[in-house]
This record gives structure tokens, sequence and C-alpha cells, in this order.
């Protein structure tokens, strides 16, 4: 049974950074205006992207489901607002490829008007939670600490499995990123009522919260929370604020002191792990069934004027949240999405808002300045110093660079989380995590090929099976008929044949035999017998008798 310490364990690696979220904090949190047209994308989660339900010209209600789940790791996709579907197409998204993909586009009426969803579950701490389960599903709730894994599939541990210790992510780590801290200060209700519908969902024997201490407002806001409810089940361990603090391997480590198995799952020791704003989403669509059509969004950054967190609706073009804050500034130089060091740039801020952003950073120059060109690698071991997945960056960095995608799984790879801290450290300025992430799409390339392969060839073989039992099948019939015709009496077979023969001679010379009794005959000659004889044929065939 996992246990919690009594003081937090320290990670290996990491970095001390400076926070940079005070600048965002100091508005309160506000509801982003609605924009005119909303562009919402089919794939806004790890796994299958959702399939559209609607067509243009289809008006839709605010919740109303516009697209549905595939797969298992999938989920459904629903209208942010009330309005007119206008087109179905390929579009812009956020995303480091910068192209384009399936999305829905939804020309708002102003006027927000509900669908009756059927989300809302009266009794819930009663249901069982496979139909909460099933709930979550259909709300379209995804991971919203940044992987955005369907939330659904982490509530179900699976047969035989127990759930020693969930623990609910509030190690909001990364700078300038202060939604769920925002979050807990101003609804720790939701958060609240969110996590305890996931303790009944998981039956979890421990509930804790662990959150860094830089963030006393949001561990005030939740302690009193708890205490008005009188809850005593959820405890709340803070940890100190160390990047990658909020990685879900590393705040594990820290509250328990148990390591997750290399390439494994934290269901591996009896640990689930999901973020505060998941565990808020989660309430919203129990108690209140609203499906996931809004996030929470940190705008932040020198680049903006008014750096703020907004309630934002999916969907809502970036260029309307800078508005809504002022604008840009003279000062601003990159457009990211997400932190500065798990964050990507943006080519422009016509990009939608999806359920996984939650920061948008206007960054200066001085805060995110362009990486010079990279040098060779010095060996200096910096990057091994602050991984916190005690991997071998300088390793893995060379087999990604000779492609020798066998060998980097070798070291691996997909302990790596991308966190950035090898790169920040690296007096080469090697982008190390590029590397990274286009060794695991390689590899990722290669499973899929592999398994399309697969596939080709057990479909080949099924073929030839098929092909050969119906062969076999054939030569049985086959043989079944010789067998039978050969049991067959020959014998009976012969006196059959003839007595037809003799049948037949026998009409063939009876109508011989009446042709002659016709057959005009010269009388000439005869004897008084044979005249006798001819007269009385003759009576015969006229139907004359003697004494007629």
């Amino acid at each position: 049974m996992v246990t919690l310490l009594e003081k937090p364990a320290s990670f290996p690696g990491g970095l001390h950074l400076p926070p940079e979220k005070s600048q965002s904090l100091t508005e309160p949190l506000q509801s982003a205006a609605i924009p005119p047209r909303l562009t919402v994308p089919l794939s806004q989660n790890i796994g299958e992207a959702a399939e559209a339900v609607v067509k243009p010209g289809d008006t839709v209600l605010r919740g109303q489901l516009i697209a549905r789940s595939l797969g298992y790791i999938s989920a459904p996709v629903h209208a942010p607002t009330s309005g007119t579907v206008s087109a179905i197409g390929d579009y812009p998204v956020p995303h480091p490829s910068g192209l384009s993909a399936p999305c829905i586009v939804i020309d708002s009426d102003g006027e927000d008007r509900a669908a009756d969803t059927g989300l809302k579950m009266d009794n819930v701490y009663q249901e069982d939670p496979a139909d909460i389960r099933q709930h979550v599903r259909d709300a379209g709730i995804v991971g919203l600490g940044g992987a955005g894994f369907p939330t659904a599939v982490k509530l179900n541990p699976g047969p035989g499995r127990v759930v020693d210790l969930l623990i609910i992510n509030a190690a909001e780590c990364e700078p300038y990123i202060s939604c769920d801290e925002a979050l807990m200060c101003c609804r720790p209700n939701d958060v609240i009522e969110g996590i305890r519908i996931m303790r009944h969902a998981l039956h979890a024997k421990q509930v804790v919260i662990g959150i860094e201490d830089n963030m006393p407002n949001a561990i005030d806001c939740l302690q009193n929370e708890l205490t008005r409810l009188g809850e005593t089940r959820i405890q709340i361990k803070v940890i100190p604020a160390r990047y990658p603090a909020g990685g879900e391997k590393q705040l594990i480590y820290a509250l328990t002191g148990e390591e997750v198995p290399s390439q494994g799952l934290p269901i591996d020791i009896g640990v689930v792990c999901h973020n505060v704003g998941t565990a808020a989403a989660i309430a919203r669509a129990i108690h209140h069934g609203e499906p996931l059509i809004s996030r929470i969004v940190t705008v932040t950054g020198a680049g903006v004027n008014q750096p703020r967190n907004l309630e934002v609706r999916i969907g809502t073009p970036i260029a309307a949240l800078i508005e809504h804050c002022g604008g840009y500034t003279d000062e601003v130089a990159r457009l990211l999405v997400g932190g500065p060091m798990m964050g990507f740039a943006l080519r422009t801020d016509q990009l939608p808002i999806i359920k996984t952003s939650n920061c948008v950073l206007a960054a200066s120059a001085q805060e995110a300045p362009e990486p010079p060109p990279p040098h060779p690698c010095i060996r200096c071991a910096q990057c091994v110093d602050v991984c916190p997945a005690s991997l071998l960056p300088q390793q893995l960095y060379w087999y990604a660079f000779a492609r020798d995608m066998e060998k980097i799984q070798d070291y691996n790879l997909f302990d790596c989380i991308e966190c950035g801290c090898c790169a920040q450290v690296c007096p080469s300025h090697i982008p190390l995590v590029q590397y990274y992430r286009f060794a695991k799409t390689e590899i990722w390339d290669m499973e899929r090929e592999r398994e399309k392969s697969d596939l080709a060839r057990l479909r080949h073989e099924a073929r030839q099976e098929r092909l050969e039992r119906e062969k076999k099948a054939l030569e049985e019939r086959r043989a079944r008929a010789r067998k039978s015709l050969d049991k067959k009496p020959k014998a009976g077979n012969a006196d059959a044949k003839k007595a037809e023969i003799e049948a037949a001679l026998a009409r063939v010379k009876a109508k011989k035999s009446e042709q002659a009794d016709v057959m005009p005959l010269n009388t000439e000659n005869l004897t008084s017998e044979q005249h006798t004889k001819i007269e009385q044929i003759e009576r015969r065939r006229t139907g004359k008798t003697d004494g007629a």
C-alpha cells in the first residue's frame, strides 16, 4: 500500500526558476467575450480525433454534441455557444508543426442558448462508478494540465486494481502560468467537489492535493473550503517550488517516495493523478450538466498590456484574448502557447484556444530570446545533473542525431517528459528536446508501419488458410459423391436397362404390325382363307362386326 511521506522527498534534477506569476494574478478572473466566430478542432486530446455529427447550415446550441468520439482513447466535442455551423474543413490549429487540421466553424448568434445535455447527476455519490465515467466521457473532459488524456480512461483503473492514493496535481510549476492558481482561489468549491466525485468513482483509499509552497492564497482557499464542508479525508501537502515539480512522476515521488516503473503508469503502484482543472470540470459536468466547452487561460508576458486570467470558450481566436487584455505592447517579440519551458511558438494569433491551451505568452525578447546557433556538445554533463527523470540526455541526443532508433530506446527515451531542463542549461545551446520529439515521432511512425505490415501479413495468412479449408472441403464433397455412386448395385442397373430396350423393341414391332394391317393389298391370286382374313381385319378397322 502506498503511504504519504511526512516530509516531501526531493526528486532528482530540476531547476529553480523565477515564477513570474504575479503579473497575471493582479486582476481577478474574468470571462472573455464570446467572439462572432469560433473554430473548434476535432482533435483536442491525446488519441483519436472526433467525427463531426453536424453539417454546414445546422443550428447548434451551447453544449450540444457536434463531434462524437471514435475510440476508447478519444473525447467528444461540444458547441461552445449557440449559432450556425458555417463550415467544416481544415484550418490552422495551435500545434508545433504549424499544420492545419479538421475543424468545425460556428458563427455565434449572440444568444448563447443552452442545450439539454443530460449530463447532470442528482445523487452522484449513490451512482455506480461506471455511470460516472460514462458521464465524464460524454462531457468530453480531458486532462487540463497540458497532456489532454481522456479523463474517463484514467477514472477506470481496470479489473483487480486498487487505488491506494488519488493525487490532485496543483503544483503549477512552469513560470508565467497561473490558471490553476486563479481557479483554486476563485472556485475552490468546484475543485473540492470534483475531487470528491473522483474519489467515489475510483474508490480511492487516500486523497491528497499536492501544491507548491509559492501559492499561499490558493492553499488558504482550498483549506477553508475543506473546513466549511467538514471534509477530513482530503489532505493538502505542500512541496518546495522547483521545476518540474508538477510532472506526474516527480510529484508522486515527492509525496510518496515511490518511483513509477520505467515506461509504466502510476496505477502500477496504486496511484492515480489528476489536475485541479480537471477536477473542477468534472464538478461542472456532474452538478451543472456542462460539458467541457471552456477553460481558464493565462494571458501574460511583457508583450501584452494587461496580463490576467480569463475563462475562455473553446475555439476563441487568440487575437480576441490579446485584445481583451488591452492589446500588444511595443515589447512583444514572440507569441507562445504554453510556458517558456514546454510551450511552442506560434506564427499567427488567429489560431483558436483548445482544451489543452493553458497559457498564451506574449513574450519580450528578454523573456523568450531567440535561441542562438547550436555548437557541438562539449560533454559537460550539465544536462545529466538537471534531468528529473535520471536519464542520459547526451546519449539520447547522439542516437537521435544518428537516427539510431533502436539504440535510443535502450536509454529509455519514452521516460523523457520533455520538460526542457537539459536544453535550458546546455552551454552549446543544442535544442535537445526537439531531437527527442523527433525521435519519438520516428519511432511511433515505425510502430504504425510495423502494425500495418503485421496486419497485412495476418490477413494474407488468414486468406491462405481459408482457401486451404475450402479446397479440403471441396475434395471431401467429391470423395463422398464418388463413394455414394460406388455403393449402388450394378446388376440391377443392367437388368433395368435390358428391360427398357425390350419394351422399346416391342413398341416398334407393334407399330409395324399395325401399319401392315391397314396397308392396301393386291387381292388377285388370293385364296379363300386369305380373303376371309382380310375381311375380318377390315371390320375391326372400321368398327363393324359379324352380324352387322
